[in-house]
């Protein structure tokens, strides 16, 4: 050191010590460092969290919208069934009885098949079975869709046949008038008519005997009432 210089410029030529550097760094800018840095790595955090929640939202939405969609297609195929099942059985086929039994004539689902015994050396003149595909045996125990039955008994006494069961509250009997035969009044019967059946059934005066028109489960209501009933006619 020169010691012709002013003493001044020899203390402003002295080294400086960290620990008078850190005294001199201003307080403002070490908080905003420390903020920085605590910002840099809560903002990475927040990334990371925020990528994996997104992550784990794109897996649920995706079995949500699977799940969704296979739903979709199983009401679109069961839809799709039922429409079959009932555009099946149009056009109908059609039964006509002979003319000295009352001309009976209806239409039934083509997806029917149909037993039909007509002889005048019997109690029932008319006698037939109805059922999707085939007509199982008689004897088999079977829930017929369809039993077309004309009877060599009266209507009166048919009806009074049926009182008990009306008395037990096993069926229910009211007036009944055919769509195409409105001017012959007959009954409307439903409930257990056979034993362990839920039967519909219409019966009719025809001259000295009686027409019965039924179905022995609740699975034909639907067909019995659309379809049977709104084509049946008959020669009183």
């Amino acid at each position: 050191m020169d010691p012709n210089q002013p003493q001044g410029m020899q203390q402003f030529q002295q080294p400086q010590t960290a620990a008078q550097l850190k005294r001199r760094t201003p307080l403002w800018m070490i908080i905003t460092l420390v903020l920085f840095v605590l910002l840099f790595f809560g903002a990475s955090g927040f990334g990371i969290w925020a990528f994996m929640e997104r992550g784990k939202f794109k897996n649920d939405t995706d079995k949500i919208v699977a799940k969704e969609v296979a739903l979709t297609e199983k009401r679109v195929s069961t839809a799709k069934d039922a429409e079959f099942v009932e555009a099946e059985k149009r056009p109908t086929k059609g039964y006509k009885g002979p003319a000295t039994f009352g001309s009976v004539e209806l239409e039934y689902p083509k997806t029917w098949a149909a037993f039909i015994t007509e002889s005048d050396k019997t109690s029932t003149p008319i006698d037939g079975y109805l059922h999707p595909d085939y007509v199982p045996g008689v004897k088999s125990g079977t829930s017929f869709a369809l039993r077309i039955e004309l009877e060599q008994k009266s209507y009166d006494n048919e009806l009074k046949n049926l009182d008990s069961k009306v008395r037990s509250g096993k069926i229910s009997v009211t007036p009944f008038r055919a769509d195409k035969v409105p001017h012959i009044l007959g009954a409307r019967i439903q409930g257990e008519i056979n034993q362990g059946q839920k039967n519909l059934m219409v019966m009719f005066p025809i001259r000295d005997k009686t027409l019965k028109i039924s179905t022995q489960s609740e699975i034909f209501f639907k067909d019995f009432d659309a379809i049977i009933l709104k084509t049946l006619t008959f020669a009183p």
